[in-house]
C-alpha cells in the first residue's frame, strides 16, 4: 500500500529536490532517500564504482553480470599482494 502512496507522488518529491537545488538549498537526506527509492526499485544499476570501491578499501568481493551467478571475484587493486582477500557469506 506504501508503495502506491510513493508512486503516486515521486514526480512532486523530483520537483522539490529540483527546486531546492536550483535554489542552492541542500536538502541532502531528500535527495538520498529519492536515490535509495530509485535503486531499491531498479533491477539492475552500474553500481561497478561502488563495488570496486568496496572491494579495494574492504576486500568484499563482487559479482559480475558476465560470469554464473554466486560466483564471487576479488580483485588486486594496488599490486602489491597481501592479505586483503575476505570470504564471501550467504545472508
Amino acid at each position: 500500500m506504501i508503495n502506491h502512496i510513493i508512486e503516486g507522488r515521486q514526480a512532486a518529491w523530483r520537483r522539490t529536490i529540483q527546486t531546492a537545488v536550483g535554489l542552492g538549498i541542500p536538502v541532502t537526506a531528500m535527495a538520498s532517500a529519492l536515490a535509495y527509492f530509485d535503486a531499491y526499485r531498479t533491477g539492475r544499476l552500474p553500481a561497478n564504482l561502488t563495488q570496486a570501491q568496496r572491494d579495494y578499501f574492504g576486500a568484499h568481493t563482487y559479482e559480475r553480470i558476465d560470469k554464473k551467478r554466486g560466483e564471487f571475484f576479488h580483485t588486486d587493486w594496488t599490486g602489491e599482494g597481501g592479505d586483503v582477500t575476505s570470504t564471501s557469506y550467504n545472508a
